[in-house]
């Protein structure tokens, strides 16, 4: 996986807590922004698709994992899938062309 180096501007108060966090955890600055950024993305899916603006698959898209898991994510937050038959036929088509 190629990484790339991002240079951030934030207020004093968000850097203590990130320092802070990270020495609480004995580690690094840049991993503790790296797993907040990862679980951002995961709230973010989860806020868009509790508002109807993104559908699973586009979900773990903006959280970066498969739509298992996503489902997977949904079920650990309480979140019912907001599902309709028509729905489950199309994966189960999806699923026969697969298999």
């Amino acid at each position: 996986m190629s990484t790339k180096t991002l240079s951030i501007r934030m207020n004093d108060k968000d850097y203590r807590f990130l320092s802070a966090l990270a020495e609480e955890e004995r580690e690094d600055v840049s991993k503790k922004v790296r797993e907040l950024v990862d679980l951002g993305r995961v709230m973010l899916a989860i806020e868009k698709y509790k508002r109807s603006e993104a559908s699973i698959e586009k979900a773990a898209r903006i959280a970066g994992v498969s739509i298992s898991k996503m489902l997977d994510i949904f079920k650990e937050h309480g979140i019912e899938a907001n599902l309709e038959y028509e729905d489950y036929l199309k994966g189960l088509k999806s699923l026969r062309k697969v298999w």
